[in-house]
């Protein structure tokens, strides 16, 4: 017996899904393990709120406490067969709906999934009680697919709990979200996030410095530091302290360079700017301020005001947020950094 009992202790501490996994959300998790506790959880959940910031692994755990057969104060047992189904990547029960892209087009779920799973939806449960199904990105529901959801939603056709998640609450129907109970899930504090980095393997410096530039995302932290993120940062510092001599020559040889990376790679380039712009822009105001994004390079920032005046920086923000904006189009990318440049470099001449 006491083999069996020290064999489910270590598949429970093993259990990928427990309420202490996510940080920061102390309401939004208290309320929900109040409605699971309760058996007062609603049909439809919609969790709404930036990418990585856990939103996704508080809707699994709530598949989790729903589908468990012996849940405990709204959490799941993380032993039972449900939870060892779940935790394997087989229960009978659950579904996820991902979009999906076809050829060059955009992500997008389909009115054929939003079918596949209304069948799924009618069916009876395997192994637990209810069946749980998952909508990631539901923004990216097309019309036809958004409308046979909502058919779905006013008339649930069994057991079963829908969770919708995304990133864009305004793009949904109106109709969808009041069949749901919403749940925003805001960014994370950069203290909130360190650790969770840490654990993931970056350093602890390494973890201060990415949290402060991620926008209380995890997802987007990690994604900065693997790819590159710091050290876009220094050379984007390299650039505006070049930037008061920068000639023609230069402006094309960058254009040129620039126009060959990806879109998504541009963006972050400006997005980095655009911090470094508005943190000097603070210091300009107050050398001693701690509300600033990249508080790591704070000498050197401050170093730079002496090339640039308020109204310089008030000008490239101006023109780093135009190109954002214009980027958002289909447009030819090159061109448009020729633009940018030259733009920059008149701040300067005039």
């Amino acid at each position: 017996m006491s083999g069996g009992r020290e064999a489910d202790t270590q598949e429970k501490d093993s259990f990928p899904f427990a309420w202490e996994e996510i940080a920061g959300h102390k309401a939004q998790k208290q309320e929900l393990r109040r409605l699971l506790s309760g058996g007062r959880l609603p049909h439809a959940l919609l969790f709404s709120g930036p990418e990585g910031v856990g939103k996704g692994l508080a809707a699994r755990l709530v598949a989790a406490a729903v589908l468990c057969r012996e849940p405990s104060e709204g959490a799941p047992c993380g032993v039972c067969p449900s939870c060892r189904a779940l935790a394997a990547g087989g229960h009978p029960d659950y579904y996820e709906l991902q979009p999906e892209v076809r050829g060059k087009g955009t992500r997008t779920i389909r009115i054929e999934a939003i079918r596949e799973l209304t069948e799924l939806a009618a069916r009876y449960p395997v192994l637990s009680d209810r069946r749980v199904l998952l909508i990631d990105s539901a923004e990216t529901m097309n019309e036809a697919a958004a409308n046979s959801l909502l058919k779905t939603l006013e008339e649930p056709p069994g057991q079963v709990t829908f969770i919708l998640l995304t990133s864009a609450r305004s793009s949904l129907l109106d109709t969808i979200v009041s069949r749901c109970m919403p749940l925003s899930f805001g960014m994370l504090l950069p203290e909130e996030m360190q650790p969770l980095l840490v654990e993931r393997g970056l350093t602890a410096a390494e973890a201060e410095e990415v949290a402060a530039i991620a926008d209380g995302s995890v997802g987007r932290a990690l994604a900065l530091y693997a790819g590159g993120g710091l050290a876009r940062r220094d050379e984007v510092l390299a650039f505006l302290g070049q930037l008061p001599g920068l000639d023609m020559e230069e402006i094309w040889r960058r254009s040129e360079e620039m126009g060959g990376w990806e879109r998504e790679a541009v963006s972050e380039w400006l997005l980095c700017l655009n911090m470094l712009l508005r943190d000097m822009l603070v210091l300009h105001e107050d050398g001693g301020s701690p509300l600033l994004y990249h508080g790591g390079r704070r000498e050197e920032m401050a170093a730079l005001l002496a090339l640039h005046s308020e109204r310089q920086l008030l000008g490239m923000l101006a023109c780093v947020r135009e190109l954002m904006r214009r980027l958002t189009a289909n447009v030819n990318l090159r061109l448009q950094l020729e633009g940018f440049f030259i733009r920059l470099r008149d701040i300067y001449i005039h």
